[in-house]
């Protein structure tokens, strides 16, 4: 299977994420069943989009190593550890909302990316690639945010993963509340690192153009 045909399953496969959400809201009139409809499958492609991390490492995509990993490590987190690993959290709408930004923000970047492997992206859609992030990530931003910071008390009350730190001296609690906190610098870093690239590609497009 080539590179083009991957990201293409990719593109289908957060497609059809996005499908199943979209059922579920139009059916029960409601944004609670987002994790229930989709949820696992979310799980499990987040998790193989490191093979992504790679692709940018070696230079398959245009999207280098260090940003798709970060993006890639946040997300396995927030998913595994916040949302699948604490039920209380799974039908909450900050759920529902992160959900249909990261389907809509994977979907353009793998149809950007398959385009862009047989050389025949449409300047639409390179446009849009590089800036749909403006309106996604401040969204998905503050619902992590709030989806972790709901998580908290949960945590506390429960003791959760207690028993998997008691030979260290480590609280897991204190953890998750220092990444609630940092959350918002880490992801102004993540946004002005996005505004650099994109006048850095929609700059030499247009200066291609000219020529």
């Amino acid at each position: 299977m080539n590179d083009q045909n991957k990201l293409i399953i990719e593109y289908a496969n957060r497609a059809i994420a996005l499908f199943r959400i979209s059922v579920d809201f139009l059916s029960t009139k409601s944004v609670n069943g987002a994790y229930a409809s989709a949820g696992e499958l979310i799980c499990i492609l987040q998790t193989l989009a490191f093979l992504e991390v790679i692709h940018g490492a070696i230079g398959i995509v245009p999207s280098g190593f260090f940003s798709p990993l970060f993006q890639w490590a946040g997300r396995v987190y927030f998913l595994l550890a916040a949302v699948r690993g604490i039920d209380e959290v799974q039908e909450l709408p900050a759920v529902f909302i992160t959900f249909v930004a990261w389907c809509f923000a994977e979907i353009i970047r793998y149809m950007f990316y398959a385009l862009s492997c047989v050389g025949n992206c449409p300047y639409f859609l390179i446009h849009l690639r590089y800036t749909a992030f403006i309106m996604i990530l401040p969204i998905g931003a503050v619902v992590e945010m709030w989806t972790m910071y709901q998580t908290l008390q949960v945590i506390l009350k429960k003791k959760l993963y207690a028993d998997h730190f008691d030979s260290i001296p480590f609280s897991y609690y204190t953890f998750v509340k220092a990444g609630v906190i940092c959350h918002p610098f880490l992801c102004l870093l993540q946004y002005l690192h996005l505004f650099k690239q994109r006048h850095s590609k929609l700059s030499l497009r247009s200066e291609k153009k000219i020529k």
